[in-house]
């Protein structure tokens, strides 16, 4: 006789049950659902961090510009996000308010990993209490701090974050990562990165690429102010 899986046992229909081997499956439901979602990326360079992101513009009568996929959430601090985005904007609301709070009690901008705890502190609590659900949705936050240090974390589902100097999730994870393992060199500059960001993109999509489709902003570390790139800026820096 075959074992029920655990689905049909019921370890799935609620969060704070583990099943037999250890597993919170909503979580991992979360997780998947990251995977499925539009490609984002972070590169830190050696003159600032880079954000890029797949736009996924699914109908041609979309104002493809009022589409918002990197946030700023400080002048020196930016995130995006793959999964469910409306979850994402919640996280972001949150780390804006959080950034205001920093700077009106110690007259300083708040460092990036103060975000980051923040936020995972969030997602992780709603992998632990009854009748929520996980946030579905992991985030890329990138920010210069006051050491003039580029810095680019990842947070999942489960509240975890690690820090990177290069990442991807969503949809293109799989294939967009292998190559950042082969190609990455720390002595990039942001016009590099994003070159072989939008190339890792275009490879990805096939015939579905376009221009268009594409969001990328950096922080630089002599300016330390989100700068977002157009369209424009963006194929005369590929070309």
């Amino acid at each position: 006789m075959q074992p029920m899986s655990h689905q049909v046992m019921g370890y799935d229909r609620a969060i704070t049950m583990f099943s037999p081997d250890g597993r919170l499956l909503q979580v991992e439901y979360a997780t998947k659902t990251v995977r499925i979602g539009n490609t984002a990326m972070g590169i830190v360079c050696k003159d600032g961090v880079l954000l890029v992101t797949d736009k996924r513009i699914n109908d041609k009568l979309i104002v493809s510009s009022a589409i918002e996929k990197i946030f700023r959430i400080d002048d020196h601090l930016i995130a995006t996000a793959a999964g469910i985005l409306s979850d994402a904007r919640v996280l972001v609301e949150r780390a804006q308010q959080k950034a205001q709070e920093n700077q009106i009690t110690f007259d300083n901008p708040v460092d990036t990993l103060t975000i980051v705890k923040d936020m995972c502190s969030l997602k992780q609590m709603c992998t632990q209490s009854g009748g929520l659900r996980p946030f579905g949705v992991s985030m890329l936050v990138a920010g210069i701090d006051q050491d003039d240090v580029p810095r680019l974390y990842r947070t999942d589902p489960t509240g975890q974050y690690y820090q990177y100097k290069a990442s991807v999730i969503g949809e293109g994870e799989t294939e967009i990562i292998e190559k950042l393992h082969n190609e990455y060199k720390e002595s990039w500059t942001t016009d590099q990165a994003l070159t072989m960001a939008v190339q890792s993109i275009k490879e990805f999509l096939g015939d579905k690429f376009s221009l268009e489709r594409i969001d990328a902003a950096k922080v630089n570390i002599d300016t330390k102010q989100m700068e977002k790139l157009s369209h424009e800026r963006i194929k005369e820096i590929i070309k």
